[in-house]
């Protein structure tokens, strides 16, 4: 018998795949590029993947490889490192915000309740994988989908929720009483 195994700061496996089994993987977008060599062709491929818990969480990825699934694979990791925690309320956005990343622009706006994701390609995987279901969205500038995703990250990181901001400002956070009805 050895001594007891010290597993402070340790995931155990069953942890770690509960948590991978919540993520959402969208594939964006896949792209084929072509070397010409001596006996013909060589295609290699690369994937852009947005990875999200729809619980506010949201990461995106880029992988190459000579394989499409490998490819996916290698994004799916890189956006499970690159995650990043995003403020919704209500399932759907504080307030308006606009994000630039590169050429691309993105304008997200809050939506009531039923409306939907009104938004296209890039913009709309990354919203589903964060778990927003109401908010209209306007990509504007460039149509390259990774600076878009970008854009749509960047845009969404400066959402504040109101406890947020009046926490910034030093003011403290209290809940209003609701008042009784009258009869």
């Amino acid at each position: 018998m050895g001594a007891p195994q010290n597993n402070r700061g340790r995931r155990r496996d069953g942890d770690r795949q509960k948590e991978q089994s919540d993520l959402v993987e969208k594939v964006v977008f896949i792209n084929r590029c072509a070397k010409v060599v001596k006996g013909g062709r060589r295609f290699s491929f690369s994937a852009l993947i947005v990875t999200g818990d729809k619980a506010g969480r949201v990461g995106c990825g880029f992988g190459k490889a000579n394989e499409v699934s490998e490819a996916i694979r290698k994004a799916g990791e890189s956006a499970k490192k690159a995650m990043v925690k995003i403020a919704v309320t209500k399932n759907t956005i504080p307030h308006d915000a606009y994000g630039e990343f590169g050429g691309g622009k993105v304008l997200l706006r809050p939506a009531s309740p039923g409306t939907g994701v009104v938004a296209g390609g890039g913009v709309r995987a990354v919203l589903e994988a964060v778990g927003i279901r109401d908010v209209l969205a306007k990509s504007m500038g460039s149509s390259n989908h990774a600076n878009v995703v970008k854009a749509t990250l960047t845009a969404l990181s400066q959402l504040r929720t109101r406890e947020d901001r009046l926490a910034d400002r030093g003011f403290a956070v209290k809940s209003t009483p609701v008042a009784p009805a009258q009869v």
